[in-house]
């Protein structure tokens, strides 16, 4: 894969300037659910889960359609708390942007089920935009990737956030299933997330 014309450096310096601490896009995260309480659901689910806005609006959707239908556990394994999005591959397995699992609390789960209504892209970036606040929907992504890493390795952060094509190594020999704590601490970080965007 290749960045059109942008070298790694650049990339790194877009970053580097571009600057932020997480905790500022959690405020931003915090500035929507204020702004517009009816995206509390969705806002947090973003965060959490660290899908990219399409994913993040095709997974909460259907997690709802299924839990309509009495069928959230082909989708939801409660044991593992993951949405095993790798079992719908028309919908979260595309050509360059991949989401495998998502590790989320059943209690996060339920509450989507129980308050949550279907959501589209026009309709969240519209809310948004009306309370004339940016749209920084991409950043939740980078800042949920940046916080797993006080509790998971860079692999597993990119096996989580669907970036498995980048070597070799996770294309050929990378198995999360024989990682018997990836659960354990991936919940950890995403519960230090939960607390921060939950306050």
């Amino acid at each position: 894969m290749k960045w059109g014309g942008r070298s790694a450096d650049d990339l790194i310096i877009d970053r580097l300037t571009k600057a932020e601490n997480p905790d500022e896009i959690l405020h931003w995260i915090q500035q929507v659910k204020d702004a517009r309480p009816e995206l509390t659901d969705f806002m947090d689910f973003m965060a959490i889960t660290g899908l990219r806005m399409i994913e993040a609006v095709e997974s909460y959707n259907l997690i709802i359609k299924l839990a309509h239908q009495d069928k959230l556990k082909e989708y939801y394994n409660a044991e593992k708390q993951t949405l095993e999005h790798f079992k719908f591959k028309d919908k979260f397995l595309r050509k360059s942007k991949k989401a495998f699992i998502s590790f989320i609390s059943w209690p996060t789960v339920k509450k989507i089920t129980e308050d949550g209504t279907p959501v589209s892209l026009d309709m969240i970036r519209k809310r948004v935009q009306k309370k004339k606040l940016p749209l920084r929907f991409s950043d939740i992504r980078e800042a949920h990737g940046t916080l797993l890493t006080k509790h998971l390795k860079d692999t597993e952060v990119d096996f989580l956030e669907g970036r498995v094509a980048n070597s070799v190594f996770m294309r050929n020999y990378f198995n999360p299933a024989l990682i018997t704590d990836l659960q354990t601490r991936a919940l950890q970080g995403i519960n230090e997330i939960q607390q921060k965007v939950r306050t």
